[in-house]
């Protein structure tokens, strides 16, 4: 069994608050027999309690470098076909859709900081899922070296269409033009040639004259 990359537990913060919603939820309970309007708080503090609680009990999530471990379940990295992430943020949330259609919700109960990693390392490790309806390439900017690699495969169709794609963005004037000097060499770069244009001027002359 490999050693994890990186191993996510939930936040020690949920269970403190769930050890208070606990604690309040018992004092108002024992001012029911006095004042019985604080039986509801005494109710709201133990749905939170529970609530937190049950953040707080989620399994540990690991990230292997060839699958992903939920508690006691292996995902295979290549078995991830969605990843669509959800509004919660902190804790997090998203669903992970596996090749058989089976659908995971993933729940991380962490801070801010380690939600943010923890879903960066699913979405850059889940490299055969569409990453909120977007191509795993695409949603990471990887689309330009697919596109070289259809260039140099040697494909007669390929070079066609880059044949054809270049010569539409001529025909149009959509050609990219890069500077290749400052502005001060191409002033300097101006009067050199008006230097040499004089002197040929002069060169003419003197050679018609003799």
């Amino acid at each position: 069994m490999s050693l994890p990359v990186a191993r996510f537990v939930p936040a020690r913060l949920y269970f403190s608050g769930a050890m208070t919603a606990a604690a309040l939820c018992l004092f108002s309970t024992g001012w029911t027999f006095r004042w019985w309007p604080s039986v509801i708080p005494a109710a709201l503090f133990a749905l939170t309690g529970l609530a937190l609680y049950y953040l707080a009990s989620r399994p540990a999530v690991e990230i292997h470098e060839h699958w992903l471990r939920i508690g006691n379940e292996m995902i295979p990295w290549q078995d991830i076909r969605r990843l669509d992430r959800t509004r919660w943020s902190s804790p997090l949330a998203v669903y992970l859709t596996l090749i058989d259609d089976r659908r995971i919700a993933l729940l991380y109960p962490g801070d801010g900081d380690s939600c943010s990693e923890l879903l960066r390392f699913l979405r850059r490790n889940s490299r055969e899922a569409l990453i909120d309806g977007v191509p795993y390439r695409q949603f990471w900017g990887e689309v330009l070296p697919a596109v070289k690699e259809q260039r140099n495969g040697g494909s007669g169709s390929s070079n066609v269409s880059v044949a054809t794609s270049t010569t539409t963005a001529a025909a149009t004037g959509n050609v990219p033009k890069y500077r290749i000097v400052r502005p001060e060499e191409e002033e300097e770069i101006e009067r050199m040639l008006q230097r040499l244009k004089t002197v040929g001027n002069i060169d003419s002359k003197s050679s018609d004259e003799s």
